[in-house]
């Protein structure tokens, strides 16, 4: 398993189902800041608070121009229940199948169950890695490394 990609990093293309059953590709994101938000599980209890977190502060990082997409190997109904009953708003990606495959190519699939690890990334509009964080899987990473990297992103386009 390759380690977490490192900020200066090309970030690996990806194609992916979101919840709703559109594909989203990195390319289609390039112009802007892009958050990906890997997490082990819909339904678990951090993955749930973690999520519901982002849904909150969802519009500080639409301030910053970013997107938000949270990335798990469970399948794209599995999404649809998790987003439709936490009212997110924002997409999830189903890293579905094959099982894990994103995660991989990012350093962030966790070979011993099968999950994505708790991890975090912000890609600047070129599609480079600016920032990386890898949690501990029982804890939730919040949203203050995401903001200060974005905050950064800004100020160095100004």
């Amino acid at each position: 398993m390759p380690p977490l990609l490192q900020p200066g990093a090309d970030a690996p293309a990806f194609e992916l189902a979101d919840h709703e059953g559109a594909t989203v590709t990195l390319a289609a994101l390039r112009g802007k800041p892009v958050v990906l938000a890997f997490y082990p599980a819909d339904w678990s209890p951090v993955c749930g608070d973690q999520m519901a977190l982002y849904n909150e502060v969802l519009p500080v990082f639409q301030e910053h121009g970013a997107e938000l997409l949270g990335v798990s190997v469970d399948s794209r109904w599995c999404h649809g229940a998790f987003a439709e009953n936490r009212r997110f708003r924002f997409r999830l990606l189903a890293d579905f199948e094959p099982k894990g495959a994103m995660a991989r190519r990012y350093g962030a699939y966790r070979e011993q169950d099968g999950t994505s690890e708790r991890a975090l990334f912000v890609i600047d509009s070129a599609g480079i890695v600016r920032w990386s964080y890898l949690s501990p899987i029982d804890v939730n990473p919040g949203a203050d490394g995401i903001l200060e990297a974005l905050e950064s992103l800004h100020r160095g386009a100004t």
